[in-house]
Protein backbone atom coordinates (compact mmCIF):
# COMPACT_ATOMS: atom_id res chain seq x y z
CA UNK A 1 0.00 0.00 0.00
CA UNK A 2 3.35 2.37 0.97
CA UNK A 3 4.53 1.68 -2.69
CA UNK A 4 1.18 2.26 -4.20
CA UNK A 5 0.54 5.61 -2.48
CA UNK A 6 3.88 6.72 -3.43
CA UNK A 7 3.55 6.13 -7.08
CA UNK A 8 -0.18 7.36 -7.36
CA UNK A 9 1.05 10.84 -5.57
CA UNK A 10 4.25 11.23 -8.03
CA UNK A 11 2.50 10.51 -11.18
CA UNK A 12 -0.04 13.03 -10.10
CA UNK A 13 2.78 15.56 -9.57
CA UNK A 14 4.07 14.99 -13.03
CA UNK A 15 0.52 15.68 -14.52
CA UNK A 16 0.42 18.42 -12.46
CA UNK A 17 3.56 20.23 -13.53
CA UNK A 18 2.87 19.14 -17.02
CA UNK A 19 -0.08 21.41 -16.76
CA UNK A 20 1.46 24.43 -15.32
CA UNK A 21 4.03 23.61 -18.28
CA UNK A 22 1.13 23.39 -21.04
CA UNK A 23 -0.69 26.54 -19.53
CA UNK A 24 2.88 28.76 -20.13
CA UNK A 25 3.82 27.78 -23.75
CA UNK A 26 -0.31 27.36 -24.46
CA UNK A 27 -2.89 29.83 -22.32
CA UNK A 28 -6.09 30.01 -22.50
CA UNK A 29 -7.38 33.74 -23.63
CA UNK A 30 -9.71 35.95 -25.14
CA UNK A 31 -12.72 33.71 -26.02
CA UNK A 32 -10.86 30.26 -24.75
CA UNK A 33 -10.49 31.81 -21.31
CA UNK A 34 -13.92 33.02 -21.07
CA UNK A 35 -15.09 29.26 -21.54
CA UNK A 36 -12.56 27.66 -19.08
CA UNK A 37 -13.56 29.96 -16.71
CA UNK A 38 -17.05 28.42 -16.78
CA UNK A 39 -16.00 25.07 -17.50
CA UNK A 40 -14.08 25.79 -14.17
CA UNK A 41 -16.86 26.98 -12.34
CA UNK A 42 -18.91 24.14 -12.94
CA UNK A 43 -15.86 21.78 -11.92
CA UNK A 44 -15.01 23.13 -8.29
CA UNK A 45 -18.60 23.19 -7.71
CA UNK A 46 -18.46 19.55 -8.85
CA UNK A 47 -15.36 19.06 -6.91
CA UNK A 48 -16.96 20.10 -3.51
CA UNK A 49 -19.98 18.14 -4.24
CA UNK A 50 -17.94 15.13 -4.09
CA UNK A 51 -15.94 15.90 -0.92
CA UNK A 52 -19.62 16.87 1.24
CA UNK A 53 -20.81 13.17 -0.47
CA UNK A 54 -17.51 11.30 0.83
CA UNK A 55 -18.13 12.68 4.13
CA UNK A 56 -19.10 10.05 6.51
CA UNK A 57 -21.23 11.10 9.58
CA UNK A 58 -20.99 8.18 11.37
CA UNK A 59 -16.74 8.45 10.80
CA UNK A 60 -17.35 12.19 12.18
CA UNK A 61 -18.93 10.97 15.37
CA UNK A 62 -16.98 7.93 15.86
CA UNK A 63 -13.88 10.43 16.55
CA UNK A 64 -15.19 13.62 17.68
CA UNK A 65 -15.49 12.91 21.15
CA UNK A 66 -11.58 12.89 21.21
CA UNK A 67 -11.64 17.04 21.38
CA UNK A 68 -8.15 17.52 23.11
CA UNK A 69 -6.99 16.22 19.59
CA UNK A 70 -8.94 18.06 17.37
CA UNK A 71 -8.25 21.50 19.00
CA UNK A 72 -4.39 20.77 18.88
CA UNK A 73 -4.71 19.76 15.05
CA UNK A 74 -6.90 23.07 14.38
CA UNK A 75 -4.47 25.42 16.67
CA UNK A 76 -1.07 23.97 14.36
CA UNK A 77 -3.38 24.08 11.32
CA UNK A 78 -5.12 28.03 11.60
CA UNK A 79 -2.97 29.24 14.68
CA UNK A 80 0.58 27.89 14.59
CA UNK A 81 0.90 27.74 10.79
CA UNK A 82 -0.62 31.27 10.00
CA UNK A 83 2.14 33.15 12.85
CA UNK A 84 4.39 30.98 11.33
CA UNK A 85 4.43 32.94 8.18
CA UNK A 86 3.54 36.02 9.82
CA UNK A 87 6.85 36.50 11.30
CA UNK A 88 9.01 35.06 8.88
CA UNK A 89 7.65 38.23 6.95
CA UNK A 90 11.15 40.25 7.43
CA UNK A 91 12.95 37.55 6.07
CA UNK A 92 11.21 36.08 3.14
CA UNK A 93 9.49 39.25 1.93
CA UNK A 94 13.06 40.22 0.83
CA UNK A 95 13.87 36.56 -0.46
CA UNK A 96 10.74 35.90 -2.54
CA UNK A 97 9.06 39.64 -2.78
CA UNK A 98 4.89 40.51 -1.66
CA UNK A 99 3.60 38.32 -4.77
CA UNK A 100 5.08 34.91 -3.55
CA UNK A 101 5.09 36.15 0.42
CA UNK A 102 1.47 36.54 -0.05
CA UNK A 103 1.52 33.00 -1.69
CA UNK A 104 3.46 31.68 1.47
CA UNK A 105 0.45 33.55 3.81
CA UNK A 106 -2.25 32.05 1.87
CA UNK A 107 -0.49 28.56 1.93
CA UNK A 108 -0.63 28.94 5.62
CA UNK A 109 -3.96 29.79 6.25
CA UNK A 110 -5.20 26.96 4.35
CA UNK A 111 -7.02 23.98 6.01
CA UNK A 112 -5.17 20.41 6.23
CA UNK A 113 -5.63 17.73 3.75
CA UNK A 114 -8.55 15.00 3.91
CA UNK A 115 -7.23 12.14 1.76
CA UNK A 116 -3.89 12.24 2.00
CA UNK A 117 -3.48 12.40 5.73
CA UNK A 118 -6.24 9.82 6.55
CA UNK A 119 -3.78 7.60 4.56
CA UNK A 120 -0.78 8.16 6.14
CA UNK A 121 -2.81 8.01 9.60
CA UNK A 122 -3.44 4.26 8.20
CA UNK A 123 -0.49 3.58 6.76
CA UNK A 124 1.18 4.46 10.49
CA UNK A 125 -1.21 2.65 12.63
CA UNK A 126 -2.57 5.97 14.22
CA UNK A 127 -5.78 7.00 15.09
CA UNK A 128 -8.12 6.52 11.81
CA UNK A 129 -11.43 7.95 13.57
CA UNK A 130 -10.22 10.81 14.94
CA UNK A 131 -7.85 11.36 11.78
CA UNK A 132 -10.68 11.33 9.40
CA UNK A 133 -13.08 13.50 11.73
CA UNK A 134 -10.40 15.75 11.67
CA UNK A 135 -9.08 16.18 8.61
CA UNK A 136 -13.20 16.68 7.20
CA UNK A 137 -13.90 19.25 9.68
CA UNK A 138 -10.72 20.86 9.08
CA UNK A 139 -11.53 21.32 5.32
CA UNK A 140 -15.05 22.36 6.36
CA UNK A 141 -13.93 25.42 8.52
CA UNK A 142 -11.04 26.55 6.25
CA UNK A 143 -13.65 26.91 3.81
CA UNK A 144 -14.90 29.97 5.90
CA UNK A 145 -12.17 31.01 8.44
CA UNK A 146 -9.34 31.03 5.11
CA UNK A 147 -10.24 34.38 3.77
CA UNK A 148 -10.29 35.73 7.47
CA UNK A 149 -7.27 34.62 8.24
CA UNK A 150 -5.66 35.72 4.89
CA UNK A 151 -6.95 39.06 5.33
CA UNK A 152 -5.71 39.40 8.97
CA UNK A 153 -2.56 38.17 7.75
CA UNK A 154 -2.24 41.10 5.31
CA UNK A 155 -1.95 44.75 5.51
CA UNK A 156 -4.98 47.04 6.04
CA UNK A 157 -4.92 47.53 2.51
CA UNK A 158 -4.31 43.82 1.52
CA UNK A 159 -2.35 43.17 -1.28
CA UNK A 160 -4.27 41.21 -3.92
CA UNK A 161 -6.95 39.24 -1.52
CA UNK A 162 -10.68 40.61 -2.00
CA UNK A 163 -12.53 42.15 0.66
CA UNK A 164 -13.86 39.58 3.55
CA UNK A 165 -17.03 39.83 3.77
CA UNK A 166 -17.37 39.32 -0.15
CA UNK A 167 -14.98 36.33 -0.19
CA UNK A 168 -16.26 34.77 2.18
CA UNK A 169 -19.73 35.19 0.07
CA UNK A 170 -18.31 34.38 -2.95
CA UNK A 171 -16.77 31.03 -1.12
CA UNK A 172 -20.29 30.27 0.43
CA UNK A 173 -22.13 29.92 -2.81
CA UNK A 174 -19.20 28.36 -4.61
CA UNK A 175 -17.84 26.13 -2.66
CA UNK A 176 -19.44 25.42 0.70
CA UNK A 177 -23.31 25.21 -0.88
CA UNK A 178 -22.02 22.20 -3.39
CA UNK A 179 -20.58 20.69 -0.05
CA UNK A 180 -23.67 20.92 2.08
CA UNK A 181 -25.74 19.35 -1.26
CA UNK A 182 -23.68 16.28 -1.75
CA UNK A 183 -23.29 16.28 1.97
CA UNK A 184 -27.20 16.19 2.83
CA UNK A 185 -27.40 13.81 -0.63
CA UNK A 186 -24.86 10.93 0.94
CA UNK A 187 -27.81 9.05 2.00
CA UNK A 188 -28.59 8.63 -1.54
CA UNK A 189 -25.67 8.26 -3.26
CA UNK A 190 -23.05 7.52 -0.30
CA UNK A 191 -22.65 3.37 -1.34
CA UNK A 192 -22.42 4.23 -4.84
CA UNK A 193 -19.87 7.15 -4.11
CA UNK A 194 -17.94 4.66 -1.78
CA UNK A 195 -18.33 1.64 -4.41
CA UNK A 196 -16.63 4.20 -7.39
CA UNK A 197 -13.68 5.93 -4.91
CA UNK A 198 -10.79 4.55 -7.42
CA UNK A 199 -12.88 6.39 -10.74
CA UNK A 200 -14.13 9.41 -8.81
CA UNK A 201 -10.20 10.19 -7.49
CA UNK A 202 -9.49 10.78 -10.92
CA UNK A 203 -12.47 13.11 -11.27
CA UNK A 204 -11.20 14.89 -8.42
CA UNK A 205 -8.25 15.47 -9.98
CA UNK A 206 -8.96 16.14 -13.04
CA UNK A 207 -10.67 19.04 -11.48
CA UNK A 208 -8.11 20.25 -9.90
CA UNK A 209 -5.87 20.16 -12.73
CA UNK A 210 -8.50 22.12 -14.86
CA UNK A 211 -8.49 24.89 -12.23
CA UNK A 212 -4.27 25.00 -12.68
CA UNK A 213 -4.80 25.09 -16.02
CA UNK A 214 -6.82 28.59 -16.11
CA UNK A 215 -5.65 30.25 -13.11
CA UNK A 216 -1.94 29.47 -14.77
CA UNK A 217 -3.01 30.72 -17.96
CA UNK A 218 -4.40 33.99 -16.47
CA UNK A 219 -1.41 34.33 -14.46
CA UNK A 220 1.22 33.83 -17.73
CA UNK A 221 -1.03 36.17 -19.81
CA UNK A 222 -0.33 38.63 -16.66
CA UNK A 223 3.40 38.01 -16.71
CA UNK A 224 4.04 35.43 -13.90
CA UNK A 225 7.56 34.32 -15.13
CA UNK A 226 8.92 37.39 -15.46
CA UNK A 227 7.92 38.27 -12.03
CA UNK A 228 8.63 34.62 -10.49
CA UNK A 229 12.07 33.97 -12.23
CA UNK A 230 13.81 30.34 -11.41
CA UNK A 231 16.19 31.78 -8.48
CA UNK A 232 12.86 32.96 -6.58
CA UNK A 233 11.45 29.36 -7.03
CA UNK A 234 14.47 28.14 -5.86
CA UNK A 235 14.07 30.21 -2.56
CA UNK A 236 10.27 29.18 -2.03
CA UNK A 237 11.50 25.34 -2.00
CA UNK A 238 13.95 25.93 0.46
CA UNK A 239 11.21 28.04 2.37
CA UNK A 240 8.24 25.25 2.26
CA UNK A 241 10.90 22.69 3.43
CA UNK A 242 11.82 24.87 6.29
CA UNK A 243 8.42 25.33 7.22
CA UNK A 244 7.54 21.62 6.69
CA UNK A 245 10.48 20.62 9.13
CA UNK A 246 9.40 23.42 11.90
CA UNK A 247 5.80 22.35 11.56
CA UNK A 248 6.67 18.56 11.88
CA UNK A 249 9.32 19.48 14.90
CA UNK A 250 6.32 21.50 16.55
CA UNK A 251 3.43 18.74 16.15
CA UNK A 252 5.64 15.82 17.42
CA UNK A 253 7.16 17.44 20.70
CA UNK A 254 3.54 19.09 21.51
CA UNK A 255 1.80 15.82 21.14
CA UNK A 256 4.37 14.22 23.11
CA UNK A 257 4.67 16.78 25.92
CA UNK A 258 0.26 16.96 26.39
CA UNK A 259 0.61 13.35 26.72
CA UNK A 260 -0.80 12.38 23.73
CA UNK A 261 -0.45 8.10 22.88
CA UNK A 262 1.56 6.69 19.69
CA UNK A 263 -1.82 6.37 17.63
CA UNK A 264 -2.89 10.20 18.19
CA UNK A 265 0.44 11.79 17.87
CA UNK A 266 0.75 10.08 14.44
CA UNK A 267 -2.64 12.01 14.05
CA UNK A 268 -1.67 15.23 15.08
CA UNK A 269 1.25 14.78 13.25
CA UNK A 270 -0.26 14.25 9.55
CA UNK A 271 -3.39 15.88 10.32
CA UNK A 272 -1.58 19.49 11.67
CA UNK A 273 1.30 19.47 9.54
CA UNK A 274 -0.76 19.41 5.98
CA UNK A 275 -1.81 22.13 4.08
CA UNK A 276 -4.62 20.86 1.25
CA UNK A 277 -3.88 21.50 -2.58
CA UNK A 278 -7.78 19.97 -3.30
CA UNK A 279 -8.98 23.20 -1.36
CA UNK A 280 -5.92 25.85 -1.88
CA UNK A 281 -6.59 25.64 -5.55
CA UNK A 282 -10.23 26.13 -6.06
CA UNK A 283 -10.35 29.06 -3.38
CA UNK A 284 -7.68 30.76 -5.10
CA UNK A 285 -9.70 31.17 -7.63
CA UNK A 286 -12.25 33.11 -5.56
CA UNK A 287 -10.01 34.97 -3.37
CA UNK A 288 -6.98 36.38 -6.11
CA UNK A 289 -7.62 37.33 -9.46
CA UNK A 290 -5.45 37.73 -12.92
CA UNK A 291 -1.64 37.74 -12.45
CA UNK A 292 -1.93 37.04 -8.98
CA UNK A 293 -3.12 33.76 -8.87
CA UNK A 294 -0.36 32.12 -9.81
CA UNK A 295 2.00 33.43 -7.22
CA UNK A 296 -0.61 32.69 -4.87
CA UNK A 297 -0.68 28.65 -5.74
CA UNK A 298 3.58 28.34 -6.61
CA UNK A 299 3.75 27.69 -2.55
CA UNK A 300 1.17 25.17 -1.87
CA UNK A 301 1.98 23.20 -5.19
CA UNK A 302 5.65 22.99 -3.73
CA UNK A 303 4.71 22.15 -0.36
CA UNK A 304 2.18 19.78 -1.15
CA UNK A 305 4.80 17.73 -2.90
CA UNK A 306 6.98 17.80 -0.27
CA UNK A 307 4.74 17.08 1.63
CA UNK A 308 3.92 13.67 0.50
CA UNK A 309 7.44 12.79 0.15
CA UNK A 310 8.62 13.77 3.89
CA UNK A 311 4.61 12.35 5.54
CA UNK A 312 5.43 9.01 3.26
CA UNK A 313 8.93 8.45 5.01
CA UNK A 314 7.58 9.44 8.25
CA UNK A 315 4.70 7.21 8.22
CA UNK A 316 6.44 4.12 6.93
CA UNK A 317 8.76 4.66 10.06
CA UNK A 318 5.59 4.12 12.05
CA UNK A 319 4.87 1.83 10.82
CA UNK A 320 7.64 -0.27 11.36
CA UNK A 321 7.32 0.03 15.30
CA UNK A 322 6.28 -3.34 17.33
CA UNK A 323 2.51 -3.95 17.73
CA UNK A 324 1.03 -2.82 20.73
CA UNK A 325 -1.07 -6.01 22.20
CA UNK A 326 -4.36 -4.21 21.45
CA UNK A 327 -3.60 -4.30 17.89
CA UNK A 328 -2.34 -8.36 18.08
CA UNK A 329 -5.99 -8.95 19.80
CA UNK A 330 -8.00 -6.94 16.89
CA UNK A 331 -6.15 -8.73 13.96
CA UNK A 332 -6.88 -12.12 15.54
CA UNK A 333 -10.26 -11.04 15.84
CA UNK A 334 -10.41 -9.64 12.35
Amino acid sequence: MYSQLRLLFDNFTLILISVVALASFFPAYGQGAVIFDVITGLAIALLFFMHGAKLSREAIIAGATHWRLHLLVFGCTFVMFPLLGLVSKPLLLPLLGMPLFIGVLYMCALPGTVQSAIAFTSIARGNVPAAICSASASSLIGIVLTPVLLKLLLDADGGSASSTLEAIKKISLQLLLPFVVGHLMRPLIGKWMDRNRKWLRSVDQSSILLVVYTAFSASVIGGLWQTVPPKSLAILTVVCVVLLAIILFLTTWMARKFGFNKEDEITIVFGGSKKSLATGVPMAQVLFTGAAIGPALLPIMIFHQIQLMACAFIANRYAQRPETPEEKISLQKA
